[in-house]
């Protein structure tokens, strides 16, 4: 088995997520990650968030995790983070609750077998390492690094030599959303044929429409 896009989850899981996350003033992060997450329909979503952060996120990952009836963990520093992290989304009426795990992130995600969609934070040291020892799903997985825009002020940064060596990296594109979203479809690393794309398979462009600025961005699928 591979992923495969359901653009009907994805369309629902977008309108859902532009509903509850009206009262933050952001460029569309949220919406397009809960697109892609339920599209691709997910059954382990994977985040990481640093205390004092956006929650915008959390909240559409939320929203595709109950539209594919996904496990949807979140990964915090410590306590001060875990009681702060589930409180605002307790405000933003988010139900059910994704799994809190506290601690550090990259023993949490190495714990964690099975993962099809994860989402890394540039803005934190240990996100390269994150994705190094995540253990995708037999079906691959997508990997989507927010606030990408910071990572390439530093430069250095190929999907190639900070994954795991012998994982393949079937596509991957750079959004110039928000504060910039790079995401990856990688295959399994158990060496099938899970994330192979069939030959003469014709790609397709998707668009996405920044819902603060009205801007189109296209990329191809």
């Amino acid at each position: 088995m591979k992923l495969v896009w359901c653009p009907e989850t994805a369309l629902k899981a977008y309108v859902d997520t532009v509903k509850s996350c009206e009262k933050f003033k952001e460029s569309g992060v949220a919406e397009l990650l809960s697109a892609m997450a339920a599209g691709w329909n997910a059954k382990l979503i994977v985040e990481s968030w640093s205390l004092g952060g956006p929650i915008a996120a959390s909240v559409g990952l939320a929203v595709a995790a109950r539209n594919t009836g996904a496990r949807h963990v979140c990964i915090v520093q410590d306590e001060r983070s875990r009681v702060q992290y589930t409180k605002a989304l307790a405000e933003m009426g988010v139900s059910p609750p994704p799994e809190v795990v506290a601690g550090e992130a990259e023993a949490a995600v190495a714990g964690l077998v099975g993962l099809d969609f994860l989402v890394v934070d540039c803005k934190r040291r240990d996100f390269a390492r994150v994705l190094r020892v995540a253990k995708v799903s037999t079906r691959g997985a997508v990997l989507a690094c927010k606030n990408a825009w910071q990572r390439n002020v530093s430069g250095g940064f190929r999907w190639h030599v900070v994954l795991e060596r012998g994982t393949r990296v079937v596509r991957s594109v750079f959004l110039p959303v928000g504060k910039g979203l790079d995401i990856a479809y990688i295959g399994s690393r158990s060496g099938g044929n899970a994330s192979a794309v069939p030959k003469g398979t014709p790609s397709r462009w998707i668009k996405h429409i920044d819902q603060i600025s009205g801007e189109e961005h296209f990329f191809r699928e």
